[in-house]
């Protein structure tokens, strides 16, 4: 097993027993298993082997929007995370950075810490907006035609990001650096199912390369496909 194994590996039972014994909580989780934000999520839980209860939210259906939910998060938007004590968190990253607190998925020094954070941050303004959108036209509303234009608008920023996280992994195998951070299961989500958004992946070696490289993770879970 070489060194990147070994801290893969590190991720595992001993540091999810520690994260149950120091939140004292267990986790439910709102959402929809096919939302790449919402599967961020479910991904963190499984490396760490975290429970948690899952909620569905049908969002095609309005489920986000009615007052219930609203009142875990006003914004009306998945995921959710609440707490045994009732307290709720929104903001997918947000989530999984709290979910990953303590482990060596976030990184305790400020520096790989902001770096993490800087992934996410371009995940959340020059990635999901482009890719995930794109997805969610097509996936989800079956491209209509009144979303073809702003469906093919989506091609040119979304490649841009993917040439950014092509450049980065041509240089070290995940995002940050050699070890895997929250910010590869930040990207991973939506990058590994851009194909359903019409994006072709075929001319980034690396980004193919690093996609292996997460799903060889201990304890990875795939998405679960939309029946």
């Amino acid at each position: 097993m070489n060194n990147i194994e070994n801290k893969a590996a590190s991720l595992s039972t001993s540091a999810a027993f520690l994260w149950v014994l120091l939140k004292g909580m267990v986790m439910k989780i709102y959402g929809d298993s096919q939302s790449g934000n919402c599967y961020k999520v479910q991904l963190v839980c499984a490396l760490l082997s975290v429970d948690y209860e899952w909620v569905p939210v049908d969002i095609l259906s309005g489920d986000q929007s009615k007052h219930a939910f609203l009142a875990k998060n006003p914004l009306g938007k998945i995921p959710v995370l609440e707490l045994e004590d009732g307290r709720c968190i929104s903001e997918s990253n947000a989530i999984v950075n709290y979910i990953a607190h303590g482990t060596t998925l976030l990184p305790g020094d400020g520096f790989e810490f902001a770096k993490t954070q800087q992934w996410q941050f371009f995940e959340q303004y020059s990635h999901e907006p482009y890719i995930a959108v794109a997805r969610f036209i097509k996936l989800y509303l079956g491209l209509p035609d009144s979303k073809r234009a702003e469906f093919e608008d989506k091609k040119d920023g979304g490649y841009k990001a993917l040439k950014v996280m092509e450049h980065q992994l041509s240089q070290t195998p995940f995002l940050t650096g050699v070890y895997p951070t929250t910010a590869d299961i930040s990207l991973f989500a939506y990058t590994h199912v851009a194909d359903q958004g019409g994006f072709d992946l075929e001319a980034y070696p690396s980004i193919l390369a690093w996609l292996d490289r997460v799903r060889k993770l201990p304890n990875f879970m795939p998405m679960k496909a939309r029946v």
